[in-house]
């Protein structure tokens, strides 16, 4: 339910407002549009009479939100989010670039792929440094040690880091060293993850499940949002279907399609949408075409060496490539790297 307040509504109107949802055990989010303020209200006892509330000084109507994801939709914040990480915006017309090595791996090879892409354009490493694999017997990252390598690079080279948690009683630690979590594909319905999560001030980028809906992603990030995380980042990265061609079948239609259904920002992972090096510039492309907001791509200074992900990994010169191919592609869509 939407509770619209008048443009000329006073502190003590919405004030008065916020009273009265916290006595009827409701829980209220705040969504400040350019000339008026509208407060959603959610909760499980939501036998609620539009008269409560449309009597109070300032209220202009009362109306519900029909889809089941309240936060997240349209309905409830007409304007796109765009929000702040350390000076950076995203959400805005400029297209963030996010790109680092999937997994982190040594000293060496973490600093030289975070000074190659921020010289090409990239304000955002991402770097693996807990990792959830399939099999047990592959690499799962370094872990603790791994956190303290990105904190080097953060402090040498100024980027700011988007890195994976997998449990909630990682978030605080990991936390400590992540300007972005990373919710990963395997985690995007891992609830009790996502509830911790939304306790935290942090901006997050929710990856979609590889066999989710659309709607099961905006459901997932309804979760972090109820939960007071108001800065989250969908992610298309590619969902599991009976092709066999390419890791993952990118569904570029959703990137439209959400920004139809949501105000959240929206990011493409071609890396892990093709699983294929070759793939990635044209889908990179495509995606900045259709409307991505961000784009996650993942890069090392020697994919054949990789221990995690190395036949989708772009080389520093591949990605210095993309870098300079994305121009005009942005430009044509009326945005900028």
């Amino acid at each position: 339910m939407l509770i619209i307040m008048k443009p000329n509504a006073t502190l003590k109107d919405v004030s008065q407002v916020l009273q009265e949802i916290k006595r009827l055990g409701l829980k209220s989010y705040m969504s400040k549009g350019e000339d008026r303020s509208i407060i959603g209200l959610v909760g499980n006892r939501m036998k609620v009479l539009p008269d409560q509330f449309e009597a109070i000084p300032g209220v202009d109507k009362v109306v519900s939100i029909s889809e089941p994801y309240k936060l997240a939709s349209r309905e409830f914040k007409a304007e796109n989010s765009v929000f702040q990480v350390r000076g950076t915006a995203i959400g805005s017309d400029k297209v963030v670039v996010m790109a680092g090595p999937c997994a982190i791996e040594t000293r060496e090879q973490v600093m030289e792929t975070a000074w190659a892409v921020r010289e090409s354009g990239a304000r955002f490493l991402r770097g693996g440094a807990f990792k959830p694999r399939t099999s047990p017997y592959s690499f799962h990252g370094l872990k603790e040690k791994g956190l303290e390598l990105l904190h080097e690079v953060k402090e040498k080279t100024g980027l700011l880091v988007v890195t994976e948690v997998i449990a909630p009683e990682h978030v605080k630690l990991v936390g400590q060293v992540a300007d972005v979590f990373q919710i990963g594909t395997r985690n995007m319905q891992n609830f009790a993850l996502l509830e911790e999560i939304g306790k935290s001030d942090k901006p997050v980028l929710l990856k979609r499940g590889m066999m989710a809906t659309v709607k099961e992603l905006l459901m997932a990030a309804e979760y972090i949002l109820s939960n007071g995380n108001s800065r989250v980042i969908l992610c298309e990265r590619g969902i599991r279907t009976f092709e066999r061609y390419t890791r993952n079948t990118l569904d570029l239609a959703a990137i439209p399609l959400l920004h139809e259904l949501t105000h959240l920002p929206v990011c493409v992972d071609p890396s892990h949408g093709t699983g294929t090096r070759s793939l990635v510039l044209p889908v990179s492309k495509a995606a900045v075409a259709v409307g991505a907001d961000a784009l996650l791509i993942e890069v090392h200074p020697h994919p054949e060496e990789a221990l995690s992900d190395g036949n989708q990994s772009l080389n520093l010169q591949e990605y210095k490539r993309l870098m300079q191919e994305l121009i005009p592609v942005v430009a044509a869509v009326g945005r900028s790297l």
